[in-house]
């Protein structure tokens, strides 16, 4: 564990490298706007004066994506999204704030959702030169992967195929001119072209589930998988009300919110154990997939959706095209 000024310091000169004279802005929110203060005032030390932009500012959450964040994003060389979510955001703001993102081919993008003061001084101080060469090893290992299979001693046994011409991307906390990545980082990634078999998601949930529900230890979503499409009668869980929200969010969303868009394998070898907040789990060390959008502005997928839901799984065994990469939560790398 670290503090809250060294995570700073990570996300500005290690993730972000902020350079003096640079056009740089802060997004944040009531709840979160000591965190996104503190990268506000170490960009400044750095790039001079950052916009600074308080969600609740433009009304009542959840907001639609304002023209004003649009133009600044058009025209700067990094910006910083530190703010929690709120049920309807990802349609409203978060997806056309991406995609304003993308639009930008100079622009370094940090993207904290759900950031808080314990990941600041957890997976924000992690070794990131070990993540990077973790990272680079998976990605080593998948990068031609024709199928991934995937099970736990809790019955999740999917198998993931995967195409060439979609591309596996390593987010392992470099951002890049023209890139966006989730901080804290950790994580090697792609859209499948097919996945078939059960899933079971016993660790948390994304999108505004974890905030909500947090830990799944005790109350797992079990899903069957057909041609890359979740099964509606198949879905099980304890929690009847987390049942209820999560078939409607699957399902009621759009054509492709059942489809699963990502498979993901986090990289974060600095991270102990779950914290309940899908920013960092989903670079703990196993896998999540998502449910919804492929993110096809990195992966190249030709399809998308407004949903996008990710699930962790806890303490997985992955076979790469029948070769071990991971032992019940243990990489087999080297």
């Amino acid at each position: 564990m670290g503090t809250i000024e060294q995570g700073v310091k990570q996300a500005v000169e290690n993730c972000l490298r902020v350079k003096a004279g640079e056009n740089a802005l802060v997004i944040t929110d009531t709840q979160t706007i000591e965190i996104g203060s503190a990268l506000k005032a170490a960009i400044e030390k750095v790039a001079g004066e950052t916009q600074f932009f308080v969600m609740e500012d433009f009304g009542q959450r959840p907001i639609d994506f304002p023209q004003d964040i649009e133009n600044a994003i058009k025209l700067a060389d990094l910006s910083i999204y530190a703010a929690q979510g709120a049920e309807g955001e990802l349609q409203t703001f978060r997806m056309p704030m991406l995609k304003a993102i993308e639009a930008n081919p100079r622009l370094r993008h940090a993207h904290m959702i759900g950031i808080t003061p314990q990941i600041m001084t957890d997976g924000m101080c992690s070794d990131y030169n070990q993540i990077q060469r973790i990272s680079r090893l998976v990605y080593d290992k998948v990068k031609s992967a024709c199928e991934i299979r995937v099970m736990t001693e809790r019955g999740c046994d999917f198998t993931a195929q995967f195409s060439p011409e979609l591309k596996w991307i390593v987010s392992d906390g470099h951002i890049a001119p023209g890139h966006w990545m989730n901080l804290p980082d950790g994580e090697v990634f792609t859209s499948p072209v097919n996945v078939n078999g059960t899933v079971v998601i016993d660790g948390c949930l994304g999108d505004y589930f974890t905030e909500r529900y947090a830990s799944l230890q005790d109350t797992p979503v079990r899903i069957e998988i057909e041609n890359a499409r979740a099964i509606r009668q198949s879905l099980q869980c304890d929690n009847d009300q987390l049942l209820r929200e999560f078939t409607k969010y699957l399902f009621e969303n759009d054509q492709n919110s059942s489809r699963v868009g990502e498979f993901a394998i986090g990289t974060n070898t600095g991270l102990t154990e779950l914290i309940y907040n899908l920013l960092q789990d989903e670079k703990f060390p196993g896998v999540h997939i998502a449910f919804g959008s492929p993110l096809p502005g990195k992966t190249g997928a030709k399809w998308d959706s407004k949903a996008h839901v990710d699930g962790v799984i806890k303490n997985p065994t992955i076979h790469v095209d029948g070769e071990m990469l991971m032992n019940k939560g243990q990489f087999h790398l080297e």
